[in-house]
């Protein structure tokens, strides 16, 4: 049988718990009880506990180190051992299979959200964040700079002064590129492919693709644009409405039928696809993000479209919105 991502997940977060020698024994009854309900939990954990008996094979200063980190508060050390236990157990990249689309370094970030899930965090230096569902970052405050590095999903950023003299600059690192704060509010949403979409609401941000060779672009309050490993999209305008996900609430002036159903999908489990055939739709109108089914429903009622929910062989339903049947 295979393991699926989110299983996999699970057993390594296990491990790293029952490392803590003042487990609650309900935590303990809890892990036991995950561990029988399902024959993949178990397949799992045994997996997990084969990677184990490999790490208390390694050399001397290995072990030390893995043993220190593994009996470390949650954090940097914590990750380390969750990344060397990933490495061990999806070393070969075909064990569990896992899904591109959340490879396993998203599950140690510093931050990160569910499904369904809206985080808001104050960081140290007074910076205000607000994670969209399904979203991960990394933060890492340096001496001379302070940055976040977005893996996944959406991020709205206040920006606060640094009290550090000299004051340190603040960045998102992405796939595609960086977006560097010039006092400002601004959000950033990694997409599909590689690209990222920054709109920027107060101030500005310079948006730096990762090729060297490509131009920056300085973008100002009230715009927005699409950064690329090769370059940056001709900025358009921005709505402050774009940032209501904050708020639970999802407002579309003339948005593409896919464009919906992707802001969608960080709060529903199934899989949300748009037929070619219906993806030159727009909507508009104002959605309650925490109810997707109600939102599905509304755009099944569209004159010439209809949304179906399959179940897929895989076991996750994919919810299909096409061209309904004259």
């Amino acid at each position: 049988m295979t393991v699926p991502p989110a299983v996999a997940r699970r057993a390594v977060e296990w491990w790293l718990l029952l490392q803590d020698g003042d487990l609650p024994e309900s935590l303990r009854r809890a892990w036991q009880a995950w561990r029988a309900a399902d024959a993949l939990h178990e397949q799992a954990w045994q997996h997990i506990a084969a990677v184990n008996e490999r790490l208390a094979g390694l050399a001397a200063p290995q072990q030390a180190a893995i043993a220190r980190a593994a009996l470390a508060p949650r954090g940097p050390a914590r990750r380390r051992v969750a990344q060397t236990l990933a490495v061990l157990a999806f070393g070969a990249g075909v064990a569990w299979q896992l899904e591109q689309r959340t490879p396993w370094r998203t599950w140690v970030t510093d931050v990160r959200t569910a499904r369904g899930e809206r985080r808001r965090l104050v960081l140290e230096d007074g910076t205000q964040l607000v994670l969209n569902g399904a979203s991960a970052l990394d933060i890492a405050y340096g001496p001379a700079l302070r940055r976040l590095r977005l893996l996944e999903g959406e991020v709205l950023i206040t920006t606060a002064p640094d009290s550090h003299q000299p004051a340190r600059g603040f960045a998102v690192q992405t796939a595609a590129g960086e977006a560097q704060a010039l006092g400002t509010r601004f959000a950033v949403r990694a997409l599909a492919g590689g690209d990222t979409w920054v709109g920027v609401f107060e101030g500005a941000v310079r948006l730096t693709p990762r090729d060297a060779a490509a131009s920056a672009l300085v973008l100002p309050a009230g715009r927005q644009a699409t950064l690329q490993a090769q370059g940056v999209s001709a900025p358009a305008a921005v709505h402050e409405d774009s940032t209501a996900w904050t708020e639970g609430m999802l407002v579309a002036r003339g948005l593409p039928l896919p464009d919906l159903l992707a802001a969608l999908q960080p709060y529903s489990a199934a899989r949300l696809v748009c037929a070619p055939e219906v993806a030159h739709l727009r909507v508009s109108g104002t959605y309650p993000l925490d109810d997707v089914p109600r939102v599905l429903a509304a755009l099944g009622a569209l004159p010439g479209l209809r949304v179906r929910t399959l179940a897929r062989w895989w076991g996750r339903q994919e919810v299909v919105a096409e061209a309904a049947p004259r």
